[in-house]
């Protein structure tokens, strides 16, 4: 795939306010292992492999466990995820596929069951920011790097 436009240097105002609001959630009283499963699980729906690896690195960083990274694609079967998590994943693919989904009333009231409203807006805000950096990169043939400094062998099993 041939890289495409740099969005730092050709958006950089737009970037500057898009990477405010990723700072903002990221403090949003959400747990940090949450968050990275989320942002993990959207970049994979998306197909986007630039943020995938990024954020499954993201995660490792946090000490996430690999085989609930692994089996993150296979979430409703895995018995690595808590309820709250699941009603969080299953919020994320609604939340992105909503042109396809409408967000399914059983989907709103588990995440509802698990939320409050505050923390579903935020949860909701993290999923729409994540599809924007995702469809950023994805559009603009962004490549996927491996740090050498940091492999997926760094997670921790629990």
């Amino acid at each position: 795939m041939k890289p495409g436009m740099d969005v730092y240097r050709a958006g950089p105002e737009a970037i500057k306010a898009l990477s405010a609001l990723q700072i903002l959630l990221q403090d949003n009283g959400l747990e940090q292992s949450l968050i990275e499963l989320v942002k993990t699980h959207v970049s994979w729906i998306n197909g986007c492999g630039f943020y995938t690896s990024r954020h499954s690195r993201d995660a490792c960083e946090h000490s996430e466990a690999e085989e609930r990274l692994y089996g993150l694609d296979a979430w409703r079967e895995g018995p690595f995820y808590t309820d709250r998590e699941r009603s969080a994943l299953a919020w994320a693919e609604a939340v992105t596929l909503v042109s396809e989904t409408h967000t399914p009333d059983d989907v709103y009231d588990e995440v509802r069951k698990h939320f409050s409203e505050a923390d579903t807006m935020n949860l909701t805000m993290l999923i729409a920011t994540i599809n924007v950096w995702n469809w950023l990169v994805v559009s603009f043939r962004a490549v996927p790097t491996k740090p050498p400094s940091v492999s997926i062998s760094s997670c921790s099993f629990d």
